[in-house]
């Protein structure tokens, strides 16, 4: 077994996989010409990208991150490749940033204060007994759901089957997931990228809001429609917003997001883990190995078809 590792291992790595007679090659030691013997790639960039267009045996690929949009899954399905992603360990940092950013807003910590009365009290909330609806009830869902629950919110989720999960009071199905926003004072998108949801958050999707709720966002840019999000703040449909994930990344410096004194940015990191290398490498060396047993995953296996 042969591997590529395009995202570095944590410490004693290395010395795990060869101990198991696992051949390791970092980036700087791969050429091309070595594409057709490599099994598993660990990672994924413009060189990984280069090798699966290629005469490969690419078995499996590890991905260090929940989301899987920026992969060719298409391409990846055809040739019968194995992806599994990090879905989970991304959970509890983005459930605490989305509390953090809410409550920002809720308690008048957020615009910052310039001088002495520039707060308007009026505006200001407390989370117990207010409703919240988040779109999308996987782990970051699920964490996010308990986190609010903890703080006194009623949480109600929004997924693509509409399944009942941990922490919802009730989940409804994207289709009909507009329905429970009504009278919501925080709504939060933590979907997956797909062509269903490309542009979810649309202009439709805001005029019919009339809570004026806080929209966070720490899913993926591409599911809001950047310029029915700026109308709907605007036209005062949202009372703000709390932005991890653009559509254009890194957002543009003359975007006129990043000086409405309603939306709070942040540059995509919500999702940042303590000791990442070592809980991506947690889910990737178990996979590894049921891999070289088995030919299966043990754990996070991605469905190419659904995206996620």
């Amino acid at each position: 077994m042969k591997i590529l590792t395009l995202f570095a291992l944590p410490e004693g790595g290395r010395q795990t996989l060869e101990k198991a007679g696992v051949t390791v090659l970092d980036e700087a030691q791969y050429d091309p010409s070595q594409a057709g013997s490599i099994d598993a790639i660990l990672g994924w960039n413009d060189t990984g990208r280069a090798l699966i267009e290629g005469p490969n045996q690419v078995q499996f690929i590890q991905t260090m991150s929940a989301g899987v949009d920026y992969l060719p899954l298409k391409a990846l399905a055809a040739q019968h490749i194995l992806v599994a992603n990090t879905a989970g360990i991304h959970a509890v940092p983005i459930a605490e940033s989305v509390t953090g950013m809410m409550l920002a807003f809720a308690r008048g910590l957020y615009p910052l204060a310039t001088q002495w009365e520039t707060t308007d009290r009026d505006r200001m909330w407390t989370a117990a007994g207010k409703k919240a609806v988040v779109f999308g009830t996987g782990h970051i869902g699920q964490a996010i759901a308990q986190h609010l629950d903890a703080l006194g919110m009623s949480v109600n989720g929004v997924s693509r089957h509409g399944e009942p999960k941990p922490g919802f009071a009730q989940v409804a199905t994207t289709d009909n997931g507009r329905a429970l926003c009504q009278n919501a004072q925080v709504i939060v998108n933590v979907m997956p990228l797909t062509p269903a949801t490309h542009h979810y958050f649309d202009h439709s999707f805001f005029a019919h809001l009339t809570s004026q709720p806080l929209f966070i966002n720490v899913g993926r840019g591409p599911s809001v429609d950047t310029a029915a999000l700026i109308e709907a703040l605007e036209n005062h449909w949202l009372s703000g917003a709390a932005l991890d994930v653009f559509e254009q990344e890194p957002l543009p410096a003359d975007s006129s997001l990043w000086t409405r004194p309603d939306v709070l940015v942040t540059p995509h990191l919500s999702g940042t883990v303590e000791q990442l290398r070592q809980q991506v490498f947690n889910i990737f060396w178990p996979n590894l190995q049921q891999l070289m047993a088995t030919g299966t995953l043990r754990k996070n296996q991605v469905d190419l078809a659904a995206g996620y």
